[in-house]
Order: C-alpha cells, then structure tokens, then sequence
C-alpha cells in the first residue's frame, strides 16, 4: 500500500460510515490521546509508514503548562500549547492529523480492536492508550488563570527551579503526606506544609519537618483562593487564612484507564496501568505510554516510552515492503 493510500485509510476510518455488508479498513494503529506520547508515537509510527488515526478529547495537561523550562531543546522554555502545536504540525508533515473526539468503548473481534466512538466504529490490530490522568482534590478558585500565571503549580520535579526562594505552600497528598515539602526545600528556605482531614501527620513525620526547617499547619486545609495580584491564599479550619507566592496543591491523580480496564489490562493503585519495557500492556497489541502508566509523569519520559512503544509495534506488525 503506497503512502497516499495509506492516508486516505487512516482518514476514513474516522470519518466514513459504512454500509452493512461493507468490510471496513483495519488500522495498524489506533492512538487514543493528542499529547506530547501519542503525539511522538504518532510520528514515529507513520515514519514507519504505518496506518493510523489518533483520536483526542482535547484534555492534554501539556496545554496547562505556561512555560516548560526542562524539556530538551529549547534553551529559553517553550509554552506547553506551543509545544502541543509543533508537535501536531509535526505529525501533519506526514499526513496525519489529530481528530477530536471520544472513545467511548473498546472490545475484541478475534485479533482486532473495534472502537467505539460517536462517529461509529474504528478497526485497529494494535491500539495505544496514551490517555493520560485527571487532577483530582481540592476545588480552587480561578484553577486556570492560577495555573497560567504560576501561582499554581502541578509538579515540583518540573518546576522546582523556577521559585527559587519564594515562599512556597505545599498541600500533603495522600501517598507521600511530606516527600514533596522535603523535596520543595531543596529550593526555598520558605516551604509550610498544610495538611487535609484525610491525611494527617504521624509523629515521625513532623520530626522529619522540623529536621529540614519546614513549617506545618496542624489546623487542616479548607480551600485555596487568589488575591487581586493572583497570589494564592490557603484558609485553615481555624478561619486563619496564609497567602505565598507559589502553592503546590498535590491534588491526587487518578490515571485515564477505563478503556484498558475494560479489557482486563492490569493497573495499579491510582489505576495506573502496568506495562512491560516496550510499554505493552498485559492485553496482548494494546500499549500504553505517558501518565497514563506507572512512572515518573514527564515529557520527556513520555516521549521516551512513545518511542520504545511506537517502534516495537512496527516491529510486530507484517512489514511492508516496498513494491
């Protein structure tokens, strides 16, 4: 099948309803999710002139970011949108582009995934879920407009370096109630610790706080607002309210694996999902890469796994000679 063919089956199995009694073209490939992993597999993927689609909802937490400072490349930062936009225009240099839309269910015909959206369906020998995770905790007022300005930040391993010396809150989370201040102090002298109802302090780690000079709120967290200058303010059960420069909310994630938890695929506590060293999930031709399995959640990383992903399934598809 030459390139131009191979475009035009990738674009209608998207967007063609088929008659009954019509057989329709079986993907190499399909890719749930638009961000930096699915992305990068994407492109390897059709470098490998393989036959794909990648359908996303448009909820990548790439968009969030304001500026990426540690994704290689890119001496002075790159705005996570812009990063999503070169990656996707990437992509369109070999004829594919990203289709908005849901995935809505998976199942098994024989050695075949059939995907369900509100288009219809797409047939596929291979899919990868790069689905990512969802945010999850404490509401907080002008969520967006916090993250855009930096006031709220998702992840210290990011963007440690960029608050050097601020004063920085950081809410405990339910798997690691002190690591991230631990970790937070590394950069500022100025790091306080709030607690939740649902997570408090054992004895021994307060002791770990006060050995690295970390403040702690005994009274436990309620909500986070913004001042006028979008500085946050975390109010305390007390009615005390504590303003910062920068607030690390460590909301809690839960991964988006519904779809591979509906074929059996094995996941973790936060329904994370396991895979193998070429990203392989425990349902043989489904794989996973990015947040959306057990790791450390970076760009890098994801683009990384995508990679590793992308070509091991090149390599357990029919090759495809050229004519």
């Amino acid at each position: 099948m030459g390139d131009h063919a191979v475009e035009q089956v990738a674009d209608c199995a998207v967007h063609c309803c088929y008659n009954q009694g019509m057989t329709p073209p079986i993907l190499d490939t399909l890719i749930i999710g638009g961000g930096p992993a699915g992305l990068t597999a994407a492109v390897y993927l059709r470098r490998f002139r393989r036959d794909i689609a990648v359908i996303d909802k448009g909820h990548s937490r790439l968009d969030l970011i304001p500026v990426t400072h540690n994704f290689p490349g890119f001496p002075h930062g790159i705005r996570g949108s812009q990063l999503l936009e070169n990656l996707r225009r990437q992509l369109g240099n070999y004829g594919c582009e990203v289709t908005q839309g849901e995935i809505t269910g998976l199942r098994r015909e024989g050695d075949v995934f059939v995907a369900h959206h509100d288009g219809g369906q797409i047939y596929a020998r291979t899919m990868l879920l790069a689905t990512g995770i969802a945010d999850a905790g404490l509401p907080i007022e002008n969520w967006h407009e916090a993250v855009a300005s930096g006031a709220l930040r998702l992840c210290p391993v990011c963007d440690g370096f960029d608050v050097l010396d601020k004063r920085i809150a950081v809410v405990s989370s339910n798997v690691n109630p002190v690591g991230h201040a631990l970790f937070m102090r590394t950069f500022s002298a100025s790091v306080t610790l709030f607690e939740r109802d649902e997570v408090r302090l054992s004895a021994a780690q307060r002791a770990e706080l006060d050995a690295a000079m970390v403040t702690y709120v005994l009274s436990p967290l309620q909500g986070i607002t913004m001042s006028e200058k979008m500085m946050p303010i975390l109010h305390t059960a007390d009615d005390d309210s504590h303003e910062f420069d920068v607030v690390y909310p460590m909301l809690g994630e839960v991964a988006r694996s519904d779809l591979a938890q509906s074929l059996g695929a094995k996941t973790g506590n936060c329904g994370e999902l396991t895979v193998d060293q070429q990203q392989a999930t425990t349902v043989p031709g489904l794989y996973a890469v990015g947040d959306v399995v057990a790791g450390l959640n970076q760009i890098s990383v994801a683009a990384g796994q995508a990679a590793v992903a992308a070509t091991h399934i090149h390599n357990e598809l029919p090759r495809l000679f050229r004519g």
